[in-house]
């Protein structure tokens, strides 16, 4: 029985309609499964987080190679099915719920998902804060692309440079949509992510990221114009600000053409100047 047969079996004997809120799109393809557990190098020493577990599919096929998988789900009749279609594996824990109220298994090293495509960047920054050796996940084809994309396209922007801080990104494989079933209107990629140590460094880790999320709202116009939503939070004087804008390095760039490395920059000299006025009695 092909997987696309035995998706449409299991669902009309459960009665079960998949939720598009909950991107229920059930991947149906046996060789792209394979390559899934095949990039992470799944072996008897892991332990794998699954993440939106579904009918149990890639679950079953971890479980015959990993050490233990932890399978998290949050529709309450997926995890019904799961828990009686995989009672006889020892090595499998199901978790109903929301991943993103997690905290997260402890002692996972790998993570093997076909996650819910609605939360994949939430889904990302979760994975960033966390530690693990790898994570193999499959992604709109769209989304992908954000996440490895170069200075001065349009995919590239804030998730981009927080990737890269946090992990190397790769884009290993293309899965078509008649992969999934039912058939989503866009194609996905398989992406690998390897947790790292940051590339450069920022003077504050939490500041920066609130510097990105502002200035990358308007990611077409010139730093020195792109810094006045982020500046406006410190109630630094009107006068104070265009000196400031025009005194750090690559304010005359626009912000998509600035590669990590230079927005790092940018905010350091950014945060000392700030410091300095705030501190100061004399002002800037």
């Amino acid at each position: 029985m092909s997987l696309l047969e035995e998706t449409k079996r299991i669902l009309a004997a459960y009665r079960v309609r998949p939720k598009r809120r909950l991107g229920q799109n059930f991947l149906v393809d046996e060789e792209v499964l394979k390559r899934l557990i095949s990039y992470a190098s799944v072996n008897e020493k892991d332990n794998v987080l699954e993440i939106g577990a579904g009918l149990g599919f890639l679950t079953e096929r971890l479980a015959r190679i990993a050490g233990h998988v932890v399978a998290v789900e949050i529709d309450p009749v997926l995890v019904k099915i799961l828990s009686r279609r995989l009672s006889g594996y020892k090595n499998v824990s199901i978790l109903k719920g929301d991943i993103l109220k997690m905290e997260g298994p402890p002692y996972i090293n790998k993570i093997v998902s076909i996650p819910p495509y609605s939360i994949s960047s939430p889904l990302i920054f979760w994975l960033l804060k966390r530690k693990f050796d790898c994570a193999v996940l499959t992604f709109q084809e769209e989304f992908g692309r954000r996440l490895v994309a170069q200075p001065g396209v349009s995919d590239y922007g804030r998730l981009t440079v927080a990737v890269y801080y946090y992990a190397e990104p790769e884009l290993l494989d293309f899965i078509p949509k008649e992969s999934f079933w039912p058939t989503p209107e866009v194609n996905s990629v398989i992406v690998r992510l390897r947790p790292r140590k940051p590339p450069f460094y920022v003077r504050d880790e939490e500041l920066f990221f609130r510097f990105l999320r502002a200035v990358f709202t308007q990611k077409n116009k010139k730093m020195k114009k792109a810094l006045e939503v982020f500046l406006s939070d410190f109630k630094i004087p009107k006068e104070w600000l265009r000196k400031i804008s025009e005194s750090i390095p690559f304010y005359e760039r626009r912000v998509r053409e600035l590669a990590p490395e230079e927005l790092a920059l940018t905010f350091n000299a950014l945060h000392e100047k700030i410091v300095s006025v705030r501190g100061s009695e004399k002002g800037y």
